[in-house]
């Protein structure tokens, strides 16, 4: 590490790794059997699955880069290191996620105008074997983001739900289907675990996306600790106050404080860092101290100077009596 850190902007994300690894390994592989499967069978709500699957193998080794990236310490020219990488890998994963949804759409309708006949055997003996896989990966991604939060791998289980209910929803056409002889089953199926894909897809891009914004995490009021800064001795004023995520569970926080001159700044320092350690567990803390009649503020320093002598004078003239 080339410098001090108080927050190390790096990730060993063990579990992570490994879980990634077994749902890369197994994902391929059966996505070259349904590929197969959903061929010789004809079945749509069967091919949706595969290429859902193979855009798992694709978002999975996007995973697994992000995971390698964030391990590697800070440098001269990444100096958060490169744990925004995850966010990235988490936002296109999501947005595959929308787009296969959207494409699972037009040829549901596609087939719901032009219907087209299916082996239900064979599409119900992959769909089987793909529901046992894709609820072992399942688990193996929930428990490993139970060990380490990590919206990267999040968003890999999102595909991996998508896949659990594609293979259930499989299941369901081939057997109503077997039973009912309506092959319109198969698309309409289709259609609706496109929608459930879309709506996962969505809320991790939605989530990346306000991180890569720089926006304000939602377990953060930053109103009420504006607030609570204010009440720390000698601060009289909080501004320029920004929090941020780097990534998932790794903030921080900045801020521009007009100070009382006759407090020590290093104690207001201090009470800052500690209050907002002990009270939000935010450790990556830069406050800049400031005097309005020493920093240039505009209009509000101006202002601020005007409210500071109203609030003093009533003291002088008691002074003066």
């Amino acid at each position: 590490m080339y410098d001090y850190h108080h927050l190390p902007h790096m990730k060993a994300q063990t579990a992570s790794k490994k879980a990634l690894w077994t749902t890369l390994i197994l994902t391929t592989f059966f996505t070259i059997v349904e590929i197969i499967g959903g061929i010789l069978s004809n079945s749509l709500a069967l091919l949706s699955d595969s290429v859902h699957m193979a855009s798992d193998v694709i978002a999975l080794s996007l995973s697994m880069i992000a995971i390698y990236l964030a391990s590697r310490p800070p440098n001269e020219r990444f100096t958060f290191g490169y744990l925004r990488f995850e966010i990235i890998a988490s936002f296109l994963n999501g947005l595959a996620l929308m787009i296969i949804a959207i494409g699972i759409f037009i040829e549901g309708i596609r087939r719901f105008i032009h219907p087209e006949n299916i082996q239900f055997s064979l599409m119900l003996t992959i769909a089987t074997i793909g529901f046992v896989v894709n609820l072992i990966l399942t688990i193996v991604l929930s428990r490993s983001i139970k060990e380490e939060e990590n919206l990267n791998v999040k968003s890999a289980l999102w595909h991996f739900i998508g896949d659990l209910l594609s293979s259930i929803g499989v299941i369901i056409s081939a057997i109503l289907i077997y039973f009912t002889g309506l092959y319109m089953f198969d698309p309409l199926i289709s259609i609706v675990i496109g929608t459930i894909i879309f709506i996962g897809g969505a809320k991790i891009v939605r989530e990346s996306y306000f991180i890569l914004m720089d926006a304000v995490p939602p377990q953060f009021d930053i109103e009420r600790i504006r607030t609570d800064i204010l009440a720390v001795e000698g601060v009289e004023d909080v501004h320029e106050l920004h929090i941020w995520a780097i990534s998932t569970d790794h903030y921080s926080l900045t801020a521009h404080v007009l100070i009382n001159e006759c407090i020590q700044p290093f104690c207001i320092i201090l009470a800052i860092n500690e209050l907002l350690k002990e009270k939000y567990n935010l450790s990556h803390v830069t406050v800049q101290v400031e005097h309005p009649s020493i920093h240039q503020h505009g209009e509000y320093g101006k202002k601020f100077l005007e409210k500071r002598n109203d609030v003093s004078e009533p003291y002088e003239n008691e002074d003066n009596v």
